[in-house]
């Protein structure tokens, strides 16, 4: 692997393989241009060198500049901090996983180190964590950064239910540990594109079953962690699995971990679809109507996230483009939006950042995919008149109240299946 200095690297360079920095930790997904603003918080962190095994992709040559990709809300925090504990809790994971997976004894210490690594950041940078459940989608270990963006939802779901301590604890324990079953399924069935028959879909149907036996008997954890992986698959109507337990019959942690499991199953590519961009993902959770979710965790979920996730790419009514930095629980609809494409196409070099509580006269048209934003020289960066599969029209800008998550109705419920 070469290393290059930071002193090297400039705006727009961009590399075949991920660029790392600091260790293993990924600096730039392959593909993804370097940013100064990247360049910048590597001079402040004092990091000198980065490494690839990649070679340096041909740069785009236009007269004004304009990124080639707005990366899923994808940008480094600027607490190096998070990012550092995001990946270490990725690879901790992956570890514990793939002990189970070969049937070794998983180390209990290293689940409890990566919880309190977890809720330690959590709790003194919650907005950028949740910006890193968009960063998740891009690494490579996508299962493993899957659950821990669930566990990272779900403590702070958890910690807005004002939950102490201790329970606190538990449901980020449970969470971290809710599918780690998961291994016992033969991979040929979580890959297979094509419909599962009856026979296989029973097979992941017991990955619960193995979590909880995990959790309580290899890990020797309380009962009540092993109850949050055992019944995070049960549904409010009493339609879930394995016991079709209904209502609050269900325990409460595992309530809250179904909600964020199904949100990030639903912004994660899986074989069998693609993934949702995180407002229609947010808008297909809250649209349950009662069946699925409990409604009151429901509540907490969007005064968690918005209705437009921290992360998420808009577009405001005078076409221009932004990534969503800061939502406003008591107005949902009108975020804080830091601007990545002027109303002309260009990409702006300085940082402006728009209030969309204090400006009024400026608002969301619609939700964007990031992959529609490819400028074509000469034309704007995404066109406000000409429909665009890929993107999701926003409700009426107008609106500050949160939409009851009790009473939409859902024009495509989610799917209860696992995974």
């Amino acid at each position: 692997m070469k290393s290059i200095r930071t002193s090297d690297l400039h705006d727009g360079m961009k590399f075949d393989q991920p660029v790392y920095m600091d260790g293993d930790n990924v600096f730039v997904p392959p593909g993804i241009p370097i940013r100064q603003k990247d360049i910048d918080r590597l001079v402040r962190w004092e990091i000198t060198e980065v490494r690839t095994d990649g070679s340096l992709m041909e740069e785009a040559r236009a007269p004004t500049p304009r990124p080639t990709e707005v990366e899923g809300g994808f940008e480094l925090p600027s607490d190096k901090r998070n990012i550092d504990a995001y990946l270490r809790a990725v690879d901790a994971y992956e570890h514990i996983a793939n002990s189970v997976a070969q049937g070794e004894e998983p180390v209990r210490a290293e689940v409890d180190d990566t919880v309190n690594l977890l809720l330690d950041r959590i709790k003194d940078g919650k907005n950028e964590m949740i910006q890193l459940i968009l960063m998740g989608i891009k690494i490579e270990r996508k299962i493993s950064a899957g659950v821990i963006n669930v566990t990272i939802l779900s403590t702070i779901m958890g910690s807005l239910l004002k939950l102490t301590s201790h329970r606190l604890i538990q449901l980020a324990t449970g969470a971290l540990l809710h599918d780690v079953g998961m291994v016992k399924v033969p991979k040929t069935i979580l890959q297979k594109k094509e419909k599962l028959t009856a026979e296989e879909l029973n097979q992941i149907r017991t990955h619960p079953i193995h979590s909880y036996r995990v959790i309580a008997k290899d890990l020797k954890y309380p009962e009540e962690i092993g109850i949050i992986a055992l019944q995070h698959h049960e549904r409010w109507d009493g339609q879930g699995y394995p016991r079709k337990l209904k209502g609050e019959d269900i325990n409460l942690s595992a309530r809250i971990v179904a909600v964020a499991d199904s949100y990030i199953a639903m912004i994660n590519n899986r074989p069998h679809r693609n993934s949702m961009i995180g407002y229609s993902a947010m808008k297909n959770v809250l649209s349950d109507n009662g069946r699925h979710f409990d409604p009151k965790i429901l509540k907490v979920f969007l005064e968690s996230m918005g209705i437009y996730p921290i992360g998420s790419i808009v577009q405001l009514n005078n076409s221009a483009i932004g990534r969503v930095v800061q939502t406003h629980s008591e107005a949902p609809l009108r975020p804080t939006v830091e601007l990545i494409i002027d109303e002309y196409g260009n990409k702006l070099g300085e940082r402006e950042v728009i209030d969309l509580l204090a400006k009024k006269g400026t608002f969301i048209v619609k939700a964007v995919d990031a992959k529609a934003l490819t400028p074509v020289p000469g034309t704007a960066a995404l066109s406000t008149t000409a429909p665009n599969p890929s993107s999701t029209t926003a409700p009426n800008p107008s609106s500050t109240v949160a939409p009851n998550p009790s009473s939409t109705v859902a024009p495509n419920p989610p799917s209860t299946v696992a995974k």
